[in-house]
Order: C-alpha cells, then sequence, then structure tokens
C-alpha cells in the first residue's frame, strides 16, 4: 500500500512539472547565461563595462600598462580583457565568480589579487551580460579556444 501511495505521488508531482514546465534537471548555467551573440545582452554588458570596469581594465580592454608586472604593495595591474590578456584563458564559471566574488575570495592566498567583487553592485545577469560584452569583442578563434575551454571544464 505505501509504494501504491508513493507511485501516486511521484506520479502526480511529475506532473505538475511537466504542466507548469518545470526544469530540475542539471544544466551548466554558464553556457546559457554568458552570451556574446545576444546583442541586447551585449548592449547591457557594454553600459556596465564602460561604468564599473573600464577606469581599470580601459575602454577598450587593453588592461593597466604593465599589467604582469608585481606592484610593489602586491598583485598586479589590471589585465587586458582582449585577447592579449588572458581572460578567455579560464572558464566562464570562474570569470564569473571571479568578477562577482573579487579575487582574494576566489584565488585565495595563492597570490594577491587586487580585483574587488561586484556582487554588491551588480546583478548575476548584469555580471553576465558584461562578460558576454567582453567576449563579443574577442576575434573569432579566440572565442573559439574560450568555448574550447568550457567544454573540458564540463567534461564534454
Amino acid at each position: 500500500m505505501k509504494r501504491l501511495i508513493l507511485a501516486v505521488l511521484l506520479a502526480a508531482l511529475a506532473g505538475v512539472v511537466a504542466f507548469f514546465g518545470l526544469d530540475f534537471s542539471s544544466r551548466d548555467a554558464t553556457s546559457s547565461m554568458l552570451d556574446p551573440d545576444d546583442p541586447e545582452k551585449v548592449a547591457l554588458g557594454d553600459g556596465i563595462y564602460t561604468k564599473h570596469c573600464a577606469a581599470c581594465h580601459g575602454a577598450d580592454l587593453m588592461g593597466e600598462p604593465d599589467w604582469r608586472q608585481e606592484l610593489p604593495e602586491g598583485g598586479v595591474p589590471a589585465p587586458p580583457h582582449d585577447e592579449t590578456g588572458h581572460t578567455w584563458h579560464h572558464d566562464d564559471q570562474l570569470l564569473f565568480d571571479y568578477t562577482k566574488k573579487g579575487g582574494e575570495a576566489v584565488v585565495g592566498s595563492r597570490f594577491k589579487s587586487n580585483m574587488p567583487g561586484f556582487g554588491d553592485q551588480l546583478s548575476d545577469d548584469e555580471i553576465w551580460a558584461v562578460l558576454s560584452y567582453i567576449k563579443s569583442l574577442w576575434p573569432e578563434e579566440i572565442r573559439e579556444m574560450h568555448n574550447q575551454r568550457n567544454t573540458a571544464g564540463r567534461g564534454d
């Protein structure tokens, strides 16, 4: 009798999920959140980048001079986000976490990061928009290499 009741409850739950179109399956949120081909998301990201990121990383994504040289107080200058930098070497989720939480929260004591977290200033959607904007400016071959990093990180 308990099995029958359990089966009926599970069937009812499945019906509710199907009726409302709910999807509780495991999915890679980053692949659907970072979209350099979405013009609205890229335009939003452009404005946010200009307001919150360009002061350090440059309006043209070129970063600060000598970005690989350690600063006297530790850390390095803001790196470029164009194809000459290392942004595209990291998967979507790491880029998101680094932007939201800040460098110190993500890398810990491995090295000093001067990157602040923007989680208190920007919504998750705004962070994804900024990352989409940045990626939209990369040459196609760099975008493809970045896509491969994401795929490798998921074990595809």
